[in-house]
This record gives structure tokens, C-alpha cells and sequence, in this order.
């Protein structure tokens, strides 16, 4: 999987399981955090007839804080699933059985940093997941925006929809970032998010999943929606950490597709 499909960037499988699909703690889980949650944050959620209730669907957002993963998921009127750190997961003794279960229980699936095979191998879960019927939340941008900014979309996410044929949703989320802002190890309650969901696109019309092309116009509806969702000031450039060394600064002003 590649930096822009999922919660944190160039994540792969921590194991070779087949994904886990939503069981028994996701279904207390959802049950018991979804309402504790809107009633503690009082989210306004917008568009929830937008979200297909059945079939595959991606839902494409924009990222400003670690607890958008959970926002969508509180938020949707659907279970939905997405890509978590496998280090949510391996923890030891009770702290680590109560980050398990938690994370579990919001529809994570465990991945390991990783990249090349690791990545594409990430890819191949979250397809599974979208073969199977189910939703995923996935981030074109890649990253976490730390400056509020709405960053230009990566093609990871396209060339999912492209390839699976599944509808894409687009989320806005509106004020995570201050109830839970980079570096804050807890989430205030002085503060109230938005979630907005947008009307389902067919990206299919721009071409196949091996075009290039195809995936870059769908990539630039796709962020286009989301913007018009967030309102958002765009960046009009990639979210990527500063070039460490000469080779990475020719990397990024180089033309090439970001996937």
C-alpha cells in the first residue's frame, strides 16, 4: 500500500492473514463508542444519505488529525474499516490488551511500515476488504496535514476505485484538528468536529486503472469534492516530509505521478 491509501504512509500487512472483517468487538465496539462519543463531542454530521448502505465503497477524506479514524467510523451510518499501525496491536499486559481491543473495536486492521512489495501487499488487503462488500476510509493526501491546509492528492486512492469498480465518497472533516491537534496525546471536549459526506462518485468514465491518466483526473475529482466539503485553503502541492538529502530534493521536483 502506498502513503496516500491509508492512516499512516507506506504501511503493509503485519501478517499474512486475510483481513479481519467487522466481528464481535467491532459490533460492541460500534455499539458502545458510537453513541458515547456523539454524545460527549456532539459532532455534526452531514450527508449521512450520501453513504451507500450495502456494497463496496471507499470513503476518500481529508486528514488533519490521528483521531479522523475515528470520526468517519463514529460518523457513518455503515461499518467501515481502515489501516491502523501494528503497533496498536502488539502491546503487552493490560495497556496493550486495551489499545488492541479499542482499535479493534473502531474497525482497525493492523499494517507494518514498510515499502515496495510491502506497500503493494497492503494494497492487496484493503481490495479484499472492497471484494468483500465492505467499506474502507482512506486519505489521498497521504498525510496529516499540520498546517490546516488541503493537500493535492495522491493516485493510490483511484486507482483502487478504478480497479474495483467501487463508488467513492468523499468526506470533509471540520475542526479534528482542534479537538485533538498534532503531538496532543488526549482529545479535548472543549471543542466540537464536523463530518461531512459527500454524494458518491463514479470515477470509472475517466479510463481504466492502468492509465496514468485515468488516475489522475479521478484523483483531481476526487480532492476536488473534498474540498468542496472542508473548504479548506489549498496547499497546490504534495504533503511531504522536507528532502533529507540532494537526491530526495531531485526526487520531488521531478514530474512524475505520485501513486
Amino acid at each position: 500500500m502506498t502513503s496516500e491509501q491509508s492512516v499512516e504512509p507506506d504501511s503493509s500487512p503485519a501478517e499474512s492473514e486475510q483481513p479481519r472483517h467487522a466481528g464481535f468487538t467491532y459490533a460492541l465496539g460500534r455499539s458502545l463508542i458510537s453513541p458515547l462519543a456523539r454524545v460527549v463531542y456532539r459532532p455534526r454530521i452531514e450527508g449521512r444519505e450520501n453513504v451507500p448502505r450495502t456494497g463496496a465503497v471507499i470513503f476518500a477524506s481529508n486528514h488533519l488529525s490521528f483521531i479522523d479514524s475515528i470520526a468517519i467510523p463514529v460518523a457513518a451510518p455503515r461499518p467501515v474499516h481502515f489501516l491502523a499501525k501494528s503497533s496498536y496491536f502488539e502491546g503487552t499486559g493490560l495497556k496493550g490488551w486495551l489499545s488492541k481491543t479499542f482499535f479493534e473495536s473502531i474497525g482497525a486492521i493492523p499494517v507494518r511500515r514498510g515499502a515496495g512489495q510491502a506497500a503493494l501487499d497492503a494494497l492487496d488487503l484493503q481490495r479484499q476488504l472492497l471484494d468483500d462488500g465492505l467499506a474502507v476510509a482512506l486519505y489521498p493526501e497521504g498525510t496529516r496535514s499540520t498546517d490546516g491546509r488541503l493537500y493535492k492528492g495522491r493516485t493510490g486512492v483511484a486507482f483502487l476505485a478504478l480497479q474495483t469498480g467501487a463508488p467513492v465518497v468523499p468526506v470533509g472533516l471540520i475542526g479534528t484538528d482542534k479537538v485533538m491537534p498534532v503531538g496532543a496525546k488526549l482529545p479535548t471536549l472543549k471543542e466540537r468536529i464536523t463530518v461531512r459526506f459527500g454524494a458518491p462518485l463514479d470515477l470509472s468514465p475517466h479510463g481504466p486503472a492502468s492509465s496514468g491518466r485515468a488516475r489522475r483526473l479521478a484523483t483531481d475529482e476526487i480532492m476536488a469534492a473534498i474540498h468542496a466539503l472542508s473548504g479548506q485553503e489549498l496547499a497546490g502541492a504534495y504533503n511531504e516530509a522536507p528532502a533529507q538529502n540532494t537526491i530526495e530534493k531531485i526526487k520531488q521536483v521531478l514530474p512524475h505521478e505520485r501513486r
